[in-house]
């Protein structure tokens, strides 16, 4: 199986990649996107447009770009044979903390939805730049695999 893995290794690090690039893409809009729906009244037509907005990129992008960036992370790091690398435990740890922010956002979006609004501007901004900085680190850690 590694050896199949090895072959085609290259193709699962550009799909690892690419799907790693829409799903960050979307964790970066639905904030903003909460940020527009605090705009329209609990009820409205914008809020239900916003609401049906941010459930497609929730549907279309971010759920199956996670699953995706999961399964060809996992793949190639049982083909590398990096389980046991101190970098990747690393890594995985922030992408865990990624996808716990994915969920924890989810949930927000859908409270937001339901006409409540348990998120100021202010915050939406603030955590609208969880991503970035995970991001940083994590591929800090993939290229330079500081142990």
């Amino acid at each position: 199986m590694q050896e199949l893995i090895a072959s085609i290794y290259l193709f699962l690090k550009s799909g690892h990649v690419i799907f790693m690039v829409f799903w960050l893409a979307g964790l970066f809009m639905l904030p903003r996107q909460c940020i527009y729906m605090l705009d329209h009244e609990p009820g409205s037509a914008g809020e239900a447009k916003w609401a049906t907005r941010m459930g497609k990129l929730r549907a279309i992008i971010l759920t199956p770009s996670l699953i995706i960036v999961w399964v060809l992370g996992l793949t190639m790091a049982y083909g590398g044979g990096w389980f046991s690398s101190g970098w990747l435990h690393a890594k995985l740890t922030l992408v865990l903390v990624l996808t716990g922010y994915h969920g924890w956002l989810v949930g927000q979006t859908k409270k937001m939805a339901r006409g409540e609004r348990p998120l100021s501007e202010k915050t939406l901004r603030m955590i609208g730049e969880v991503p970035g900085l995970l991001l940083v680190l994590i591929v800090v850690l993939v290229y330079l695999k500081p142990f």
